[in-house]
């Protein structure tokens, strides 16, 4: 991409050109969606819509371009403008954090559901979300269901952080964030037999399986990898302890491998759960455990 030279100021028209040639340049480098791309950091750049700006300042036109060239070596979207979105809601990301993905909005919307019910039969129920990260669950959780007790769980002190930071800024009072292991028995023990929704998005990719270059090199692998060959170690210890978690009746969803729903189906069975299924995300792939108590 190049402005002829040195970065000018340009007026609207000018900058829009500029952005639609950067859109080119993701496209070239193989950005899976570099038009939403180059809007995005222009956006980001500017502060608002390009459709009520005037135009971009030198300043801006060479930060655009700078990032331009960082999207085009693979840095995630995220990790440039400092923000994700989920289920609607911004929220601060931060390198040292797994960026959420789109699929978890249906394991989210599974359990949010999950949550309702139990609203229905009379009671505030309590979620407890296991290996949060960002706290993108805990937090769509805590916004879709008002009257809903939330807990959220993570080992990681630069996640734990950032979880805490977004809480505070999104539901600010609502989720209660703790650092611990959260296969551990002693995690969250005074809930045992008393939580009604356990959801998790853990780590649970087999042993190098991430193809993605972005995932690979900028999300962290404690966040990633699941344990063992199949990726299975992780998931099916926070089975065991979803089950201890949770009251009779209660619901346990969890992300996985599109490769892991019968192993995982079957663990939760082994570990007394009376019901378990496979839920599937928007394009149809197995997504979720979905186990009832």
């Amino acid at each position: 991409m190049s402005t002829g030279g040195d970065p000018e100021a340009l007026d609207r028209f000018q900058f829009r050109r500029v952005v639609r040639e950067a859109g080119l340049r993701l496209g070239e480098a193989g950005v899976s969606s570099p038009e939403h791309d180059a809007r995005a950091l222009a956006e980001h750049v500017v502060g608002g819509s390009l459709v009520m700006r005037d135009g971009a300042s030198a300043e801006q036109v060479e930060a655009f371009q700078d990032l331009i060239e960082r999207r085009a070596a693979r840095v995630p979207l995220q990790r440039l403008t400092g923000a994700m979105w989920f289920r609607g809601l911004e929220l601060v990301c931060r390198p040292g954090v797994f960026i959420v993905r789109p699929e978890t909005e249906v394991v989210a919307g599974a359990a949010i559901e999950a949550a309702r019910a139990a609203v229905g039969s009379g009671r505030a129920p309590l979620v407890v979300d296991l290996c949060a990260g960002s706290g993108a669950i805990a937090i769509a959780v805590a916004a879709e269901v008002p009257t809903a007790r939330v807990a959220a769980v993570e080992i990681d002190e630069v996640a734990v952080g950032l979880a805490r930071e977004n809480c505070e800024r999104l539901v600010p009072g609502r989720v209660e964030v703790l650092r611990a292991d959260a296969m551990a028995p002693g995690a969250l023990a005074e809930l045992d037999g008393r939580v009604d929704v356990v959801v998790s998005n853990p780590p649970y990719v087999p042993a190098g399986a991430v193809e993605d270059a972005e995932t690979a090199e900028h999300d962290p692998d404690l966040a990633l990898y699941g344990g063992g060959a199949d990726g299975l170690e992780t998931p099916t210890a926070l089975v065991r302890r979803a089950a201890a978690l949770l009251r009779p009746g209660g619901l346990l969803v969890m992300e996985h491998d599109a490769g892991q729903g019968p192993a995982l189906r079957e663990a939760a069975l082994a570990a007394g759960f009376g019901e378990a299924s496979t839920g599937r995300d928007l394009t149809g792939r197995d997504r979720y455990l979905r186990a009832a108590r």
